[in-house]
C-alpha cells in the first residue's frame, strides 16, 4: 500500500479496536469510550496513541519488515522481544498480541505509553551507554531463544551495502570523484570483511537492538527515566553492532548536526564497561566496536548514496529539503574522506 499514511489509517485503526476488543491494557476497556490519535509512522510501521480517562497506551501496527517476516511473524517476533525485556524495564510493557491478520492485513499489538523527549546527543550517551549495557547482559535459555541469530557480521552489511552503491556508481548524476572514491572504500571493505572471523572465533551473543539512533530513544527527564522504544529488528548477535551504530558519524548525523568527539566517545565507552559484569567483554568491546564501526558508515552511506540519485531522478518520495540536504552531505568527497580514511589508511 504505497500511499498508506497514519492519518488515513486513523479511521481503520479506530474500527480494528471496536471490532477486536482488544483485553489485558491495564485500566482501558472496549465498552467504554475512547480517544485515538496518531503518535508517529516509520517506514514499516505506525503508532497510535489510545486514551480513556488517566489511561494512555499505544497500538502498534507492523506494515512490513525489514527482516524477511510475515505480517503475523513480524508483529510477533517484536512482541516476544518485548516479553524478554519486560523485567528490565528498558522498553514499553507489551500489553496484548494480535498476529491473526483477521480484522487487519496487518500485525497488531499493544504497549505502554511512554511519554518523554527523544535523545540528546550532547547530555545522554551516558545513560544510553548504560542502559545497552543492562539488555545485553540479559540472561535467555537457549532453549526459549526466540531472536534471530546474526551472522557473517560484516559480510551481511557489505552485501546489502554493493546494490545500494552501485545505484549511484552507474548514474550519470553522480560526482566523478566521488564515484571513484566510493569505489575504492567498496573494494576496501571487500578484504576488510575477512576480520569478521574476529566474532566467530570469540562469541559473545546477546540480544542487540540494530536501531539505537537518537529518536527510538524516550527520556522523561522528570521522573529520570530513558527507554529504547522501537524493537522491530532486533537480532541475537554482537553487542559492537548497537555501540558502533549508536556511535558513527552517519547516525547522529542524521537527524542532528552532532559529531561525537573521541573525548565523548571514551566517556560512551567508559559507562558500558563500567557497566558490565563480564570481564573478557569489558577488555574486548573497543576492539570489537572498532571493526563495526565503517562498516555502519557504509550502511548509511550506501543508503543516501542511492536516495540521493532516487531524489535526483524524481521517483522518491521524499521531499524535505532537509532530509536531501543530509542526503547531500553524506555524499560530499571531504564527509566520507572524513569516514573513510582513518580505518583505510590503517590497511
Amino acid at each position: 500500500m504505497p500511499d498508506l499514511s497514519i492519518q488515513t489509517f486513523l479511521p481503520n485503526a479506530r474500527e480494528y479496536l471496536n471490532k477486536a476488543r482488544p483485553r489485558g491494557v491495564p485500566g482501558w476497556s472496549p465498552d467504554e469510550a475512547f480517544s485515538i490519535q496518531p503518535l508517529g509512522q516509520g517506514e514499516y510501521n505506525m503508532n497510535f496513541l489510545v486514551k480513556q480517562g488517566k489511561t494512555a497506551w499505544v497500538l502498534r501496527v507492523n506494515t512490513g519488515s525489514q527482516i524477511g517476516l510475515s505480517a503475523g511473524e513480524q508483529i510477533a517476533y517484536e512482541y516476544q522481544t518485548l516479553a524478554l525485556l519486560a523485567p528490565l524495564d528498558v522498553s514499553p510493557q507489551p500489553y496484548f498480541l494480535d498476529d491473526t491478520c483477521h480484522h487487519l492485513p496487518f500485525g497488531v499489538f499493544g504497549m505502554s505509553y511512554l511519554p518523554g523527549e527523544k535523545l540528546d546527543y550532547q547530555r545522554d550517551n551516558e545513560k544510553a551507554a548504560r542502559l545497552m549495557a543492562r539488555y545485553h547482559q540479559l540472561q535467555i535459555p537457549q532453549s526459549s531463544n526466540p531472536l534471530i541469530l546474526e551472522q557473517q557480521t560484516l559480510s551481511l552489511t557489505f552485501q546489502r551495502c554493493v546494490p545500494m552503491l552501485q545505484v549511484y556508481l552507474d548514474s550519470e548524476l553522480g560526482d566523478p570523484a566521488v564515484k571513484s572514491y566510493l569505489t575504492q572504500v567498496r573494494d576496501w571493505a571487500d578484504q576488510a570483511r575477512q576480520k569478521e572471523r574476529y566474532f566467530s572465533a570469540d562469541p559473545w551473543n546477546c540480544l542487540i537492538n540494530t536501531e539505537v539512533n537518537n529518536t527510538n530513544w524516550i527520556l522523561n527527564r522528570d521522573a529520570g527515566t530513558i527507554h529504547l522504544v522501537d524493537w522491530e529488528k532486533p537480532l541475537w548477535g554482537d553487542p559492537s553492532q548497537d555501540l558502533s551504530h549508536y556511535r558513527v558519524p552517519t547516525t547522529t548525523l542524521w537527524k542532528t548536526d552532532y559529531r561525537m568527539s573521541s573525548k565523548d566517545q571514551q566517556s560512551m565507552m567508559n559507562a558500558y564497561k563500567e557497566s558490565i559484569a563480564d570481564s573478557h567483554l569489558r577488555d574486548t568491546i573497543e576492539e570489537r566496536t572498532r571493526l563495526r564501526d565503517p562498516f555502519n558508515c557504509l550502511r548509511g552511506v550506501s543508503w543516501c548514496a542511492m536516495a540521493w540519485v532516487q531524489y535526483r531522478r524524481g521517483d522518491h518520495l521524499l521531499k524535505n529539503k532537509d532530509t536531501f540536504r543530509k542526503l547531500s552531505m553524506y555524499v560530499n568527497l571531504d564527509f566520507l574522506r572524513s569516514l573513510f580514511d582513518p580505518f583505510m589508511g590503517q590497511g
